[in-house]
């Protein structure tokens, strides 16, 4: 049993269980932060929920900007220097959002983290495509995922009982985290990104025979990689209704508060720590496109349900859906990227990729609000309906149409 232990752990460098050590940390403590946050905006300003929900959209719309950004820092400073970065400037902000007391205090604040998010993602999925080769980056993803989840597991639940009475240590808790990996990752990381590499397969040899080293304008070309980043950003806007909306809808109109709503996100952890590595073992053995369509679909569904519950055992159940939705799309998504992106221009894929992304968080807030404030709390989850089929729909025509479906997440094994 220790050999197989010991023989599970040389398959990836040290830097890989370095940022995965980093992401549990960081990640328990913002997590017992940010599933509350509307609602602590809102009750700390007597904000309406479409003013309160603008902050969360100030935060995603910076983080568009920032992911573009953040791809064309990593591929010229390097993956260490934005991750550190990034990570302190979340750590010093979740600091500040503890003392704020005007709305302008929480627009800047909110701009900080939406600036400083996606630079370390961007060069967190960077950095490990350049370590890890293709055939092994599925499951790499899928296990950095489920140490992610482990540390979801526990902040939320902790998180909101703290929150039900006072938020202080759990913004302490957040900042915390977030210093503690920018210092690990500032002490003991090296920098992957290699200045001049060279193609490794067949594959990056086409792509870099195809496309230039001047940035973006080559990646705008690539229009299936580019229907894919939006149909992505449409359809991620529906389960990010969920994530943001759903605990202030719980709470203003079934009177769930923090402390029981925790425990929603941590069942989305926990099922994650538990079921993601059997999950992409099924879903590898088939083309990416299709899988990513399938769990695109799941998404819509677990969305639109939320307008038929009225109970938290309901709320539970629509998050028990999404998350199956998750467990198929989100390390998939990122394999097809890694894979088919050169490597001299890696982190620009990455970052247009996680621009989709921030185009769902900023949307999915106002558009939310608006049908809340216009029709009804109802409205706000059909909407999401609509918007994940129709992504669903996209993708799985985006898959049928494609001349060179991308090969099955098992072909490199």
């Amino acid at each position: 049993m220790f050999t197989k232990i010991k023989f599970f752990f040389k398959q990836y460098p040290n830097q890989y269980w370095l940022m995965t050590v980093g992401v549990i940390v960081s990640t328990m403590g913002g997590s017992m932060v940010w599933p509350f946050m509307l609602i602590y905006a809102s009750e700390k300003l007597n904000l309406q929920l479409s003013a309160a929900a603008m902050l969360i959209s100030i935060y995603a719309a910076t983080g568009l900007f920032a992911s573009l950004l953040a791809g064309a820092l990593a591929d010229k400073i390097g993956r260490k220097a934005v991750m550190v970065f990034s990570l302190a400037m979340t750590g010093l902000s979740y600091f500040l959002l503890m003392k704020a007391d005007t709305y302008p205090e929480f627009v800047a604040l909110m701009i900080l983290i939406g600036f400083s998010n996606p630079l370390y993602q961007v060069g967190a999925d960077a950095m490990l495509a350049d370590m890890i080769p293709s055939e092994k980056r599925s499951d790499a993803y899928s296990i950095n995922r489920i140490a992610n989840n482990a540390a979801f597991a526990l902040g939320p639940a902790v998180g909101g009982f703290l929150a039900s009475t006072s938020y202080t240590l759990a913004f302490y808790a957040a900042t915390s985290g977030f210093l503690t990996y920018s210092a690990l990752m500032l002490v003991f990381a090296k920098e992957t990104l290699q200045k001049n590499p060279k193609p490794v397969s067949l594959e990056e040899v086409e792509a870099a025979v195809t496309l230039n080293q001047d940035g973006f304008l080559n990646i705008l070309k690539d229009k299936s990689y580019m229907a894919f980043t939006l149909l992505m950003g449409i359809g991620l806007t529906a389960p990010t209704m969920l994530w943001v909306l759903m605990p202030v809808y719980a709470k203003t109109n079934f009177n769930i508060n923090e402390a029981l709503y925790g425990w929603i996100p941590t069942t989305n952890a926990i099922m994650c720590v538990f079921l993601q590595y059997a999950v992409t073992q099924i879903t590898r053995k088939h083309h990416t496109l299709p899988v990513t369509a399938i769990g695109m679909f799941i998404y819509a569904v677990s969305v639109g349900s939320v307008a038929l519950m009225t109970n938290f055992w309901g709320f539970l159940l629509s998050m028990v859906i999404l998350t199956f939705g998750e467990l198929t799309i989100v390390p998939t998504a990122s394999k097809y990227v890694a894979d088919i992106s050169p490597a001299h221009l890696r982190g620009r894929y990455m970052s247009v990729y996680w621009f989709g992304w921030g185009l769902a968080r900023t949307l999915s807030p106002l558009i939310g609000g608006y049908l809340n404030d216009a029709f009804s709390p109802q409205a706000i989850w059909i909407g999401g309906l609509a918007l994940g089929l129709i992504s669903s729909i996209g993708i799985f025509a985006l898959a049928s149409a494609s001349k060179t479906k991308a090969a099955p997440l098992l072909a490199d094994n």
